[in-house]
């Protein structure tokens, strides 16, 4: 495993010496990394299901918020970085499968909550077991003590991808 990124940075080497190749393969696995734990382990439990991915994303994230398992529309679109077009899709969806509505806000006449049905609920409750699962043999390559410093580093690593850039002109 990773011989695609050490083949890509002997090639980048070759080719241009100027450049980092190193950290290209870093990059390169931690984004191979990304689409096969999405595309192995989680798109095909979630189909089995009856989900997209995003789908799957959106209840989660809603089942995580605790009792009563609602959201605004916004709250759940900033939580999982879409824009309110990809949300109000992923919602529409959601709803005609009598996994969520849409209810009015008890705080904001002029806004909604999206909230988990019990259908919603049960849902998530019977698969979120099998996706750790699932996520425990993916990462059952790698012990207890190099997840959590693997953990550390991609925190670091989005904290620093989170930092604000500086402005090139």
């Amino acid at each position: 495993m990773g011989q695609r990124a050490s083949r890509a940075r002997q090639e980048w080497a070759n080719e241009r010496p100027d450049l980092d190749a190193d950290i290209m393969a870093l990059a390169g696995r931690l984004l191979e990394a990304a689409h096969r734990l999405e595309r192995d382990w989680l798109a095909p439990l979630a189909s089995r299901f009856g989900l997209q991915i995003g789908e799957f994303d959106v209840l989660a994230t809603l089942r995580r918020a605790g009792q009563p398992y609602a959201l605004t529309p916004t709250a759940l679109h900033e939580a999982l970085l879409l824009s309110s077009g990809a949300m109000t899709s992923r919602l529409d969806h959601l709803q005609r499968k009598g996994w969520i509505e849409r209810l009015p806000d008890p705080h904001d006449r002029r806004s909604v909550r999206v909230q988990l049905t019990p259908a919603g609920i049960d849902l998530l409750d019977t698969l979120l077991p099998l996706h750790v699962e699932n996520e425990q043999r993916a990462f059952g390559g790698i012990d207890a003590r190099e997840q959590r410093q693997l953990d550390a580093l991609l925190t670091r690593l989005l904290e620093g991808l989170n930092a604000p850039r500086p402005t090139t002109e």
